[in-house]
């Protein structure tokens, strides 16, 4: 290559090197400039980030109780749709060949009981989420507040989806014994597998409903999040709707 073929690929890797660097400039002018807004609302307020975490704590405190509680009532798992505990993929060929052979009523029976286990396990994650919501930081309020509309769910899920699975299972699987789902289901996977031509199932119930109730659980704590980001009338203390102005005005 000569000389002034190598001063043009040259020119043009300066020039590429240059919009990069305007645009890291740019990137971090405007980062710095939302932080500066953030901090200037705050100040305008009059919100102490005491407060602001305050504010936080009280958001997700609604939605453990408005919502959370709602399930461990009779069928509030089983009466919910958003949140109804249906067979695993695995099991729904034995629903339907027990259906077929005139046990629709067997096979209901065997899907409440799955319900009613999650409806008994989550009466155990209160006490977890409240240790969770105590533990939460001004920059965790911060990032919480000015992220998605499900930013506290998801803070909530980190810090408390293990311990709230290992607190269900073992009460899912002692309610399955209470209400006898381990004899139902036992006799319901039996009956299945002794049609002709059918392939033998045996699922981990536990596991499958420990996870099903999992997901219910952050369903409606994330509708509670949503309702209270979007809706200004359940923001129902002063501290809320001052807090939540803020995310309104980011």
């Amino acid at each position: 290559m000569d000389m002034t073929k190598k001063q043009i690929v040259l020119n043009k890797i300066y020039k590429m090197i240059k919009r990069i660097l305007f645009l890291v400039v740019v990137f971090q002018f405007f980062g710095c400039a939302e932080l500066q807004k953030y901090a200037e609302q705050i100040q305008n307020t009059g919100l102490t980030q005491e407060q602001i975490g305050n504010g936080l704590r009280q958001a997700l405190d609604n939605g453990i109780e408005n919502q959370v509680t709602k399930l461990t009532s009779k069928d509030g798992f089983y009466r919910n749709e958003l949140v109804k505990i249906l067979l695993p993929e695995e099991l729904q060929a034995v629903d339907k060949g027990l259906r077929k052979i005139g046990l629709g009523n067997l096979a209901d029976e065997g899907i409440k009981v799955l319900n009613r286990a999650a409806e008994d396990a989550v009466k155990t994650a209160t006490p977890i989420f409240v240790n969770a919501v105590k533990e939460i930081t001004f920059n965790d309020a911060k990032n919480i507040l000015l992220g998605d509309k499900n930013a506290a769910t998801t803070y909530l899920k980190s810090k408390t989806n293990q311990s709230l699975y290992n607190s269900f299972s073992p009460v899912i699987d002692d309610s399955f014994s209470k209400v006898g789902a381990d004899k139902v289901w036992s006799n319901l996977i039996t009956r299945y597998n002794t049609i002709p031509f059918v392939k033998n199932v045996n699922p981990d119930l536990t596991a499958y409903v420990t996870n099903e109730a999992l997901k219910g659980v952050f369903t409606m704590i994330e509708i509670e999040e949503k309702g209270i980001r979007e809706k200004v009338g359940l923001r129902n203390t002063a501290l809320l709707r001052q807090v939540f102005a803020l995310q309104d005005n980011k």
